[in-house]
């Protein structure tokens, strides 16, 4: 498939908002707030930073429409289709990230509540956009409980992260249980998103050359895509990048979506440096772990092998 950036962005941004308030939302209910000076504001600052990447995401994923006017017809299908599905509950995520947002630099006394219903929009979020993918199922590499597994852990590890970085700055008594979770959680999903690779790696294609034009020789070679010049199919379907490029996106994507974070972490977990020198581990990692993420979207991507390119594959 060819990864539109648009996509990816969305993806990326949207997993680390629910990720953040699913996290802040957890160390409310856990007590945190007010431990250690730890006022209102930081989670109102959390919420706000919630809200704002999942507007942005909602704001990529324009650029993705032939027709950014008819948007809203996207939610018409919201029986039969994910997609409709994920065009309802993510104004419903927005709404749920800034109404505790507000809540907490209030001072009102009915966060909790309105954090829950946040917190399963989050989740049902998580589902929807997984589900787009996962329920595809001429696409190998996506028809997969492992699909719903990384976006949600990947989401949640991108959202620790960021809180571990908001603590640095705003919170420091939190550094130490945040910056704990982020790790945990980073390592999960890298180990989860290293079970995908394997599984995906296993992977026998249902169809051929053979079984795409009904002819059974061993030894059929394709010497040109059957047009003069490029189609919707041959852009869109595919990437045009070589097993090189895959190669080395592979190795970017868990160098610096897993390994270099969480090394980071580790290293503000064991020293407990000054607070100054945390902001800035933390900060680095987040940046790190921000690249790597998106380069591990466009690997998802760009790994999924359309059955329709048997018939594009080659230039002639």
């Amino acid at each position: 498939m060819n990864p539109a950036w648009s996509v990816i962005l969305l993806t990326t941004l949207c997993g680390a908002a629910q990720g953040l308030l699913l996290v802040l939302y957890g160390a409310e209910l856990a007590g945190y707030a007010g431990r250690g000076g730890t006022g209102p504001g930081f989670f109102a600052l959390g919420g706000a930073a919630a809200f704002a990447l999942a507007l942005a995401a909602l704001a990529a994923s324009f650029f993705h429409l032939g027709r950014p006017e008819r948007a809203w017809r996207a939610a018409a299908m919201w029986r039969t289709s994910w997609l409709s599905r994920e065009v309802i509950v993510l104004p419903l995520f927005l709404a749920g990230a800034l109404g505790w947002a507000f809540g907490h630099w209030t001072g009102a006394g009915w966060t909790r509540p309105v954090g829950a219903a946040a917190a399963v929009v989050a989740v049902l979020l998580f589902l929807c956009t997984a589900m787009i993918y996962a329920s595809i199922r001429f696409i190998q590499e996506w028809a997969s409980g492992w699909t719903l597994v990384n976006y949600t852990l990947i989401g949640l590890a991108s959202g620790a992260t960021l809180a571990a970085a908001l603590a640095g700055a705003r919170a420091p008594a939190l550094v130490p249980a945040l910056t704990a979770l982020a790790l945990a959680l980073t390592l999960v999903a890298g180990a989860t998103r290293g079970a995908a690779l394997a599984r995906n790696a296993r992977l026998v294609p249902r169809s051929t050359l053979q079984t795409a034009i009904g002819v059974r020789h061993p030894t059929i070679r394709q010497r040109a895509m059957g047009f003069m010049g490029g189609s919707f199919n041959t852009r869109e379907f595919f990437h045009g990048r070589g097993p090189g490029t895959l190669r080395w996106v592979r190795w970017v994507m868990l160098g610096t979506g897993v390994v270099l974070p969480a090394a980071l972490l580790a290293f503000v977990l064991v020293f407990e440096g000054p607070a100054v020198t945390n902001q800035w581990l933390l900060a680095a990692a987040l940046l790190v772990q921000g690249l790597g993420l998106l380069a591990e979207r466009w690997y998802f991507f760009a790994q999924a092998r359309h059955p329709q390119n048997l018939y594009y594959q080659a230039v002639s």
